[in-house]
């Protein structure tokens, strides 16, 4: 039994005449937990959307949690990936209760219709909002909350399902310093715990990888710069290579930072 979770091989995606990710192949094997790192551009987003089945490519082929995409049922798909996001965010009625935003991703919908939910799913919803501290917020609408709190239900909402795959999409973005610190405590216990899915966060900033990731991909302009584990591909020639500039890179505790070199 293979222990690959995600496979692209050569994939590349186009749009008209612009190539928006360029033959990357990548393997994501259990218990990894990877970020995507490049600057605005470089197909971040991309990698994540062919990695929920929600994005085709033009050529090469993706594997899902050992299936191909294209033969394998992407309804299905959505309560084995848990996914957080802005365009997802985006899609969340300001008048929902906050229990509800998290407890309807069991049923892979976004906002409550008819379906039933037991008590299982309701203390689920409830623990989770209280793993990421907005248990307080829970009978809340979520058009109320402020963006770090949303940023926290909508991560607990991915992880209700107990999903397989959990892809976070610039989950610290439009954070102050505080909420940011704050996400990455609640995403650090996640990485650390053996029972978590494997994990894959597209962030712009080294500063925001938390601590017990493992491993790395950078891109730039849709190319694939380096992937592998982070004590490899953090470094200054890598980071500085992608993001064009000369980096310094520095680890404490487990967290990583980079800064334009000294002149």
């Amino acid at each position: 039994m293979t222990d690959e979770v995600l496979a692209l091989d050569n994939v590349s995606v186009t749009r008209g005449d612009k190539t928006i990710i360029d033959s990357i192949s990548l393997t994501v094997r259990d218990g990894e937990r990877w970020v995507v790192l490049g600057p605005n551009g470089a197909g971040k987003t991309t990698v994540l959307q062919l990695a929920t089945g929600r994005m085709y490519p033009t050529s090469g082929e993706v594997h899902i949690l050992g299936e191909k995409l294209g033969r394998l049922d992407v309804a299905e798909l959505r309560s084995r990936v848990g996914l957080a996001s802005s365009a997802l965010e985006g899609r969340i009625q300001g008048r929902e209760r906050v229990k509800d935003v998290v407890m309807t991703a069991a049923y892979g919908m976004i906002g409550r219709w008819r379906e039933a939910y037991d008590d299982f799913d309701e203390t689920r919803a409830e623990d989770l909002l209280a793993a990421f501290g907005v248990a307080h917020l829970a009978e809340r609408t979520f058009g109320t909350l402020s963006e770090g709190e949303r940023k926290r239900v909508q991560v607990a909402r991915a992880l209700m399902s107990d999903p397989e795959l959990l892809l976070l999409d610039e989950p610290a973005g439009g954070l102050d310093l505080g909420g940011r610190e704050e996400l990455m405590w609640a995403l650090t216990e996640i990485a650390g715990d053996h029972r978590s899915p494997v994990i894959m966060l597209v962030t712009h900033h080294v500063e925001e990888i938390p601590a017990g990731f493992t491993h790395a991909l950078l891109l730039r302009n849709g190319k694939k710069v380096a992937d592998g584990p982070l004590e490899e591909t953090l470094t200054p020639h890598l980071l500085s290579e992608t993001f064009g500039l000369e980096l310094e890179v520095e680890r404490h505790r487990g967290r990583w930072a980079a800064r334009a070199a000294r002149r």
